[in-house]
């Protein structure tokens, strides 16, 4: 059930105002961060699906590609697309980062189907973790 919003609150509405804008300058910052050197973290991200038997790929350099087009998506979509994207999964965590949930969406739903890609095993989760903690490092150096 969710929580009724009274706007008669103006202490409630202040709060809710103020966690939406925090949310959405994280948001942004996490975005603009990917724009200047997206090729290294699609680098880190691909490596580790392959090294934790995620992802069985013939060609490393395809996946690689793949997650790149992704995240060059990623800096370039409108916020309607990317809610889109991430829709499915959105409720994978509890508070989920923007980026690793449309990287996962990507994998789960793109790569899957790629004709160099021979599986992709996993939970959900178990991928998102794979890919949040190398946005994680990724975003913990700029």
């Amino acid at each position: 059930m969710s929580k009724t919003f009274r706007p008669s609150n103006l202490g409630e509405s202040k709060i809710i105002s103020k966690i939406a804008l925090s949310k959405e300058f994280e948001r942004r910052n996490a975005i603009a961060a990917l724009a200047e050197n997206h090729e290294m973290l699609s680098n880190f991200i691909s490596m580790k699906l392959v090294e934790s038997n995620l992802v069985e790929t013939t060609n490393k350099n395809s996946l690689q590609e793949q997650i790149d087009f992704c995240l060059e998506k990623l800096i370039q979509a409108e916020d309607f697309d990317v809610d889109f994207q991430i829709a499915p999964i959105r409720n994978i965590v509890s508070n989920p980062h923007i980026v690793s949930l449309y990287v996962t969406a990507f994998v789960i739903e793109k790569v899957v189907n790629h004709k160099d890609t021979v599986d992709v095993y996993g939970t959900d989760e178990e991928i998102y973790n794979c890919v949040h903690k190398q946005v994680m490092k990724f975003l913990s150096k700029k």
